[in-house]
């Protein structure tokens, strides 16, 4: 275990830094300078958390086979196809020299702890590797190891690229309208967007202006021909999604009440990001402090960043606070490509690809493996990563194609933002060191990617919202089917949406900023955004809590951010209760709605077989008609699409086509599923309907990555649980599962925060797991039992109150 007390004499520090660390091993750290002070964040991170920076090293290089042997190669040629780590390579050159020298004295940290640590010193995992043969003495870190983080984060949280290939293999059995039923639009007139005043005047968004321009026109769908190369494409990212989490659960809760609305006059802001869970917690809590802040040390800021970046990502300094959730812009667009031989057929011309060979070792293998990565103008082949899938075997020519079919079928390239190197990382920092709404949007000018909600409160009782982010502007309508690569009509124009123009609010006129991954702007917004917004009803049940009081306390914002309220089962649950159920066994369950208040509770056992019933509807419902690879996920989409059905008991999908010469309706399917979730529920928990609960199948296990996957015989070593949670999909506690697989916890309020802004040492925070990375100490898993049951921690942050928390205290000096 890492040195938390005493003092450490390190090569390249200036003056003396102070470490503090509480109870619960949650680091601030106070320098002298900025070059100290990020290069003992480096130092601390790596002390408690070398590991997961590590394994993120690996990933976002594309290494992970190095560690984990041919496992792991295929979404290693994945990640190298689309190049993560070179565009972190092209990026770092074009950041603000105050930026690489954070970087650079960070990583200087880092290896300052690597030099006398090694192999199992490093943590108990590194001991492990080395029992299987793996060279476990980590290389330096380098600046470029940071920012690849971000390339990560950016992947898991911006695009639609499996939206694209889903409607395209939805085409092969489906009509256009029967597509359009299972992805409705964004439900305005219910759920209010982010946004809701404002227009866009002379190329700028005005919040009080009332007029805006006309959308480009939708461009048609490109549908079957494409199937097995998107196949393809699809099944090559499967690898990185079971990584870092990718689908509806994935989002965040932020919002920010202004002072006329609390108790104390002043605002406040909370936030809780939804993300896959892990082992340790994606997130890290830490202080920066310049022992006198000014131009030369600007940073007195404190909250969560992410293990190997350094700088605050989420939380607060002196004078403000803010908070992300995603903002779900379609960024990525998938092209097919006519190839010939090593050219691509573009606008009636074939230009050659551009390649590169990347180069693989492989633990456990003598020899290297190799491939060579081809790229159209659009971007890279990621079709021809799973050379084991299906032939490209189209024989239909795609509607509206020109030329002669090519000799090897199809591929599909990617186009995506975010490889176009940016700088994301200018942003973090000047974000961390804003005064004020005009120096944070200024900063907020370089957030490229991922593209966030970024809300915002200060001490002089200002609230704001702010879009950011890299959006392309297509030539021709939107993105959300895949586009003919070899027509220029279908590709983005030069310069994306202006900065200008995006979505912003200054002290919005309801005193509410609220953001849940709902669409960002009404239906008048010109530019497109993209249509994969959460449909809203985490944002509306949000606002109607909010509303209901006009003296709100840090208190109450903890409470909402457990609600466990369902609207669906408010609405659905009335139906189930109409339809009977003959039979005593049959009805037990059933009568277990009979008083149930619509709440996910883990102990609650109406909530237990609602969710087992809903589950049961969508296989029935969609099983017959959908292929296996698009079955419903439950979410918010889902929820939308069943709203619609509800009203409409002779829909198309409610008829099982299985079935010869019967048409089934609406009731006969809800009829159906409540009895095959009266016998599951007997299976899983107990015949006796009254020992049912929601938790014993909601359950959440956090998972180490790489060495807790299910199977290894080294997991129980550092994975913990599960753990019975309350909550569920499109509620604010939003404890997501997938209904396509089962009911265990797919993603989670990965850490929360309260922040009252006229007392910062009165601000609550809580991760998902403990600050340390390294089993069996006793910060590993210390907030999780907190985290589960809804508690809080306190998050002092003047350095007196600091000082008194502290239970350990570590001086590095030079």
């Amino acid at each position: 275990m890492p040195d938390t007390e005493g003092s450490i004499t390190l090569e390249g520090l200036d003056a003396e830094v102070t470490v503090i660390r509480d109870e619960h091993g949650i680091p601030h750290i106070y320098a002298e300078t900025t070059d100290d002070l990020f290069y003992a964040q480096g130092f601390v991170q790596a002390q408690d958390r070398f590991y997961e920076m590590d394994f993120r090293r690996h990933l976002t290089a594309g290494r992970l086979s190095e560690l984990f042997g041919a496992d792991a190669l295929e979404t290693d040629m994945f990640v190298r196809t689309l190049g993560w780590r070179r565009v972190a390579e092209q990026e770092l050159p074009l950041l603000r020299p105050r930026t690489r020298s954070y970087l650079a004295h960070f990583s200087q940290g880092v290896n300052a702890y690597l030099v006398d640590h090694d192999g199992a010193e490093l943590s108990l995992e590194y001991a492990i590797l080395g029992l299987r043969g793996v060279d476990s003495s980590p290389e330096p870190w380098t600046s470029v190891d940071s920012l690849a983080w971000l390339k990560a984060m950016a992947w898991n949280l911006g695009g639609n690229m499996d939206e694209e290939i889903t409607r395209s293999l939805l085409s092969t059995t489906l009509t256009k309208r029967e597509i359009a039923t299972l992805y409705p639009p964004y439900p305005y007139a219910e759920n209010d967007p982010i946004v809701n005043q404002g227009a866009i005047v002379n190329g700028v968004f005005e919040q009080d202006a009332t007029a805006n321009m006309t959308r480009p026109p939708e461009r048609p769908g490109y549908l079957s021909a494409e199937r097995e190369a998107l196949l393809r494409a699809r099944k090559a990212g499967e690898g990185v999604r079971k990584l870092l989490g990718q689908g509806d659960g994935l989002g965040s809760n932020a919002w920010a009440v202004s002072g006329e609305h609390t108790a104390s006059g002043a605002p406040i802001l909370a936030n809780d990001p939804h993300l896959e869970p892990s082992m340790p917690s994606a997130w890290y809590q830490m202080g920066l402090h310049c022992n006198e802040v000014g131009p030369d040390c600007p940073f007195n800021v404190s909250g969560f960043t992410f293990a190997g970046l350094p700088g605050v990502v989420i939380g607060h300094n002196s004078r403000i606070a803010w908070g992300f959730t995603n903002l779900y812009p379609d960024v990525q667009d998938l092209y097919l490509e006519k190839v010939f031989g090593d050219k691509v057929l573009y606008d009636g011309r074939r230009e050659r690809l551009k390649t590169r060979e990347e180069t693989f070792q492989v633990a456990g293998d003598d020899e290297p493996v190799t491939m060579t990565v081809r790229e159209s103008r659009h971007g890279p082949l990621i079709s021809d990563v799973n050379e084991d899938a299906a032939d490209v075997a189209s024989t239909a020519p795609v509607p509206g194609a020109s030329g002669r079919r090519p000799d090897e079928g199809y591929e599909v390239a990617l186009q995506w933002t975010a490889l176009t190197p940016g700088r994301t990382a200018d942003a973090l920092f000047a974000i961390d060191a804003a005064a004020d709404w005009d120096e944070f949007r200024d900063a907020a000018r370089d957030f490229e990617a991922p593209s966030q909600n970024l809300v915002y409160a200060d001490v002089d009782g200002h609230i704001g919202y702010q879009a950011p982010g890299t959006i392309p502007v297509r030539r021709s309508g939107r993105g959300d089917w895949p586009a003919p690569g070899w027509e220029a009509t279908y590709g983005w124009r030069r310069d994306p949406i202006p900065y200008r123009a995006l979505p912003s609010v200054l002290d919005p006129a309801d005193g509410y900023v609220i953001t849940a991954n709902q669409s960002v702007a009404g239906p008048d917004y010109p530019y497109y955004l993209g249509t994969s917004f959460d449909y809203g009803y985490r944002a509306q049940r949000i606002r109607t809590l909010l509303e209901a009081k006009d003296d709100l306390t840090p208190e109450d914002m903890s409470r909402i951010q457990l609600d466990n309220f369902s609207l669906l089962a408010q609405e659905l649950t009335p139906l189930l209760r109409s339809i009977e159920i003959r039979g005593d066994y049959y009805d037990a369950g059933h009568q277990v709605l009979s008083n149930w208040r619509y709440q996910m509770e883990a102990d609650s056992s109406g909530a237990a077989f609602f969710n087992v019933v809903w589950r049961n509807i969508l296989e029935l419902t969609f099983s017959d008609q959908i292929p296996r690879r698009a079955r419903p996920e439950g979410g918010s989409r889902w929820w939308a699409v069943m709203r619609v059905m509800l009203d409409d008991p002779d829909n198309r999908f409610w008829d099982d086509i299985e079935t010869a010469n019967v048409a089934e309706s609406r009731d006969d399917i809800l009829h159906r599923a409540m009895l095959q979730a009266r016998d599951e529920l007997t299976s899983l928990i107990s015949r006796n309907a009254t020992k049912w609960r929601w938790g014993m199948l909601h359950e959440l296990t956090l998972r180490s990555k790489g060495l807790g996957t299910e199977g290894s015989p080294v997991a129980g070593l550092f994975n913990r649980g599960p753990y019975e949670l309350s909550g569920g999909p499109a509620v604010p506690n939003a404890t997501s599962w997938d209904a396509s697989v089962g009911y265990e916890v797919t993603a989670v309020p990965s850490m929360r925060m309260v922040v009252p802004l006229d007392d910062f040492d009165s601000a609550r925070w809580i991760n998902l797991t403990g600050a340390s990375g390294h089993a069996y100490n006793d910060n590993y898993t210390d907030q999780t039992e907190l985290w589960a049951s809804g508690q809080t921690l306190p998050w002092v942050f003047s350095r007196d109150r600091v000082e008194q928390a502290g239970e350990h205290v570590l001086t590095l000096r030079p």
